[in-house]
């Protein structure tokens, strides 16, 4: 870790060691009220939640969990074959209330944290531009965030996630059981369909989530398998 891109160091008692090398970056937002009580509920023993990093509204970036160990932000989850996510990720918590506090878009201030921390681990774990994801895409029955304000096509126009495709051509699947599992191959959890689509659809195409299954979702999952498959989507 580069000390200049953290601000604070508070330590977490939440933590235990890796079992996993890292290889994959999950990004949340807090979902409560405010930034100090989100710092106490993740430096609560008795809350058993943590992330390595959280990085507030104005900016301020602070260390919570050193990368070596395992923080405890993911739950149960899954992404590409791993199920023990808090093993294999670094999770950065970005301040925010969330759907139910009074969800709102991630100031500039914040985002201009975020992306240089971000990019700094990316190179200094080879972490995968695909491996760069959302609470919600690992967890989509559980979770919505960052959610659909999060600007994810700011992040894949800078080479610290997957660039967000579009669907050159509407995809209309013979029926729902085939999209479901294009999806599981591109990453996602299926056990609950409906609840993959949305998190599909609020990572890929926020502007309408409504877990149905349409062409335009399914021409962007057909680009995206196809990156994935010729080798681009590292």
């Amino acid at each position: 870790m580069n000390r200049w891109l953290v601000n604070r160091f508070v330590q977490s008692p939440n933590w235990n060691a890796r079992k996993r090398p890292i290889r994959m970056v999950v990004l949340h937002y807090t979902g409560m009220q405010t930034a100090e009580e989100a710092l106490e509920r993740m430096c609560d023993p008795a809350a058993e939640v943590s992330a390595h990093y959280m990085i507030d509204e104005e900016g301020i970036v602070t260390s919570l969990v050193s990368e070596e160990n395992r923080a405890w932000h993911a739950g149960r989850s899954y992404w590409r074959g791993e199920s023990d996510v808090n093993s294999a990720s670094i999770g950065i918590e970005l301040v925010n209330p969330g759907h139910e506090w009074g969800y709102r878009p991630f100031p500039e201030a914040q985002m201009d944290a975020l992306l240089p921390l971000l990019a700094d681990i990316l190179e200094r774990h080879d972490i995968p531009r695909a491996n760069v994801v959302g609470h919600s895409d690992i967890a989509p029955a559980r979770k919505q965030d960052p959610g659909e304000l999060f600007d994810w096509g700011r992040l894949g126009d800078l080479g610290l996630a997957l660039e967000i495709p579009a669907a050159r051509m509407n995809l209309f699947y013979d029926n729902p059981g085939k999209f479901y599992l294009a999806l599981e191959r591109f990453g996602y959890d299926i056990t609950d369909g409906r609840a993959a689509v949305t998190a599909f659809q609020r990572r890929w195409r926020p502007g309408l989530i409504d877990g149905e299954i349409d062409g335009e979702i399914g021409g962007i999952l057909f680009e995206l398998l196809l990156e994935r498959d010729t080798g681009r989507a590292r």
